[in-house]
C-alpha cells in the first residue's frame, strides 16, 4: 500500500464504486460531526458519522466518512478479540448520509426514517482502525420520501453496499 507523506494510507476507489470519485478530495471535511448534527437527529452514540466529505451542487450525491474507533459501544461484544463494525451500522451511516442529503434539499432539519432495506449486501469485513467511506445517490426523492443507493468502502474494497427507503417523519434535531 502506498503511503502519503503524512504516513496515512492512500485511499483507492474501488472499481465498482456507485459514481466517480476521482475528482473528489476523500481527506477534505466539508462538514464536521457537529454541523452534521444541525441537520441530522441522530445523537450520542449513534450518531455515526464523523465528517461530510463532499456532496454535489444538486445535493443529490455525497460522500461521508466514518472512523471506526477501538473505543466504541460495540467492540467488546461483536466479537471478543476479533471485532467487527456490525453490518447493521454500516447500513445506518449510509441512512445518516442519505437522511442529511435529505433534509439539506428541503432546507430544514427533519425526523427521516427508514421504511425499507433492500439488496444489502456485505462484502468487506470493517474493523477498529478503518475509516468507512460512506457514498449515497438519490434514485428517487420526493416532498416526503427518499429512494437513495448507498456503499460503503474502505481502502480499495466494498464493505457494503443497499438500497434504502426513507420517509419524513416530524421535527428535526432537538437540543
Amino acid at each position: 500500500m502506498t503511503t502519503f507523506a503524512d504516513g496515512q494510507p492512500t485511499i483507492v476507489t474501488p472499481e465498482k464504486a456507485l459514481f466517480d470519485l476521482s475528482a473528489i478530495n476523500l481527506r477534505g471535511v466539508k462538514l464536521t460531526r457537529d454541523q452534521l448534527g444541525k441537520w441530522n437527529p441522530h445523537r450520542g452514540e449513534m450518531a455515526l458519522l464523523d465528517a461530510l466529505v463532499w456532496e454535489s451542487a444538486d445535493q443529490s450525491k455525497g460522500v461521508a466518512v466514518k472512523r471506526v474507533r477501538h473505543d466504541e459501544f460495540w467492540v467488546a461484544g461483536h466479537f471478543p478479540g476479533q471485532p467487527m463494525f456490525p453490518g447493521v451500522l454500516q447500513v445506518e451511516c449510509g441512512a445518516q448520509l442519505a437522511c442529511y442529503l435529505f433534509n439539506v434539499r428541503k432546507g430544514e432539519p427533519t425526523l427521516a426514517a427508514f421504511l425499507r432495506i433492500e439488496s444489502a449486501a456485505f462484502r468487506s469485513m470493517v474493523v477498529p482502525g478503518d475509516d468507512l467511506y460512506i457514498m449515497c445517490q438519490d434514485v428517487k426523492r420526493g416532498r416526503r420520501r427518499f429512494i437513495c443507493d448507498i456503499q460503503g468502502f474502505v481502502r480499495d474494497r466494498i464493505a457494503f453496499e443497499a438500497q434504502i427507503t426513507g420517509m419524513a417523519m416530524g421535527e428535526g434535531p432537538q437540543e
